[in-house]
């Protein structure tokens, strides 16, 4: 089994590093045309070098998801390409400090990069899907939103669990348009946002709990992304998919 995205457009968002840069990769070898969004164009331009370089197909466009243009992006990434079959909502930030602490512009920071551009994002682009009957959207969430607790990231752990919920209502809302939705649950992930991690005893004790003994591989999120894209998961919606080695389960 191998995913053929031949013809499609895929937007990516936090297309520019991590668990987004390795989901526009693997799209890319799938054949789709993928367009790469984040606030760096330096990260951008660099991910969709390497994709054209291995022959695949990007595009760039540069969109800060804390302002007012998330749903211009996909109105735009539809305008260039004429479709839009896939979107990927990666894009992420981080506010890492106890509740007690937290101001409501650090809530709100937060929420509007994970949560309210995930809406945003995914109105716009089931209005273009359910046109064309069919499409797939594929939201990046986190353990924090399903399987655990963690100290000072109340803001990011309440994004990512509505996520969830925004998944698990598209899904249901628009299956009988032919869109699917499902979110992506990775575990214990090498990117940068996890390298900013102090390491603590008690998070080395939880990763210590991993049954495949490390850290997962960005590049090993993306392929799940790139099959719950595509036509072999053509059944699936409204499913969250677990990739931590096991860790959940241990």
């Amino acid at each position: 089994m191998s995913t053929d995205l031949t013809g499609r457009v895929c937007l990516v968002t936090g297309g520019g590093s991590g668990i987004g840069a390795s989901s526009a990769r693997a799209l890319a070898r799938a054949g789709a045309t993928v367009v790469l969004t984040s606030r760096d164009r330096e990260r951008l331009d660099r991910v969709a070098s390497e994709i054209t370089g291995a022959g695949g197909r990007a595009d760039v466009v540069p969109c800060d998801l804390s302002g007012e243009s998330a749903g211009g992006l996909v109105d735009e990434t539809a305008g260039r390409h004429g479709r839009l079959d896939v979107l990927v909502h990666a894009a992420g930030n981080q506010v890492r400090k106890p509740t007690a602490e937290f101001t409501l512009a650090d809530w709100d920071a937060v929420m509007e990069v994970h949560l309210r551009s995930g809406f945003v994002l995914a109105q716009a682009a089931v209005r273009h899907m359910t046109a064309r009957g069919s499409g797939a959207l594929v939201f990046v969430g986190s353990m924090t939103s399903a399987r655990l607790g963690h100290p000072s990231t109340v803001a990011y752990a309440a994004a990512k669990s509505g996520l969830l919920g925004l998944a698990r209502t598209l899904a249901v809302e628009y299956a009988a348009d032919g869109v699917r939705v499902n979110t992506v649950l990775p575990g214990f992930i090498a990117t940068d946002m996890a390298a900013q991690v102090t390491e603590t005893p008690q998070r080395r004790a939880l990763v210590s709990r991993i049954p495949q003994g490390r850290y997962g591989d960005p590049d090993e999120v993306g392929d799940v992304v790139a099959f719950l894209a595509g036509d072999d998961a053509r059944y699936v919606t409204g499913e969250t998919v677990t990739v931590d080695g096991g860790w959940s389960v241990a």
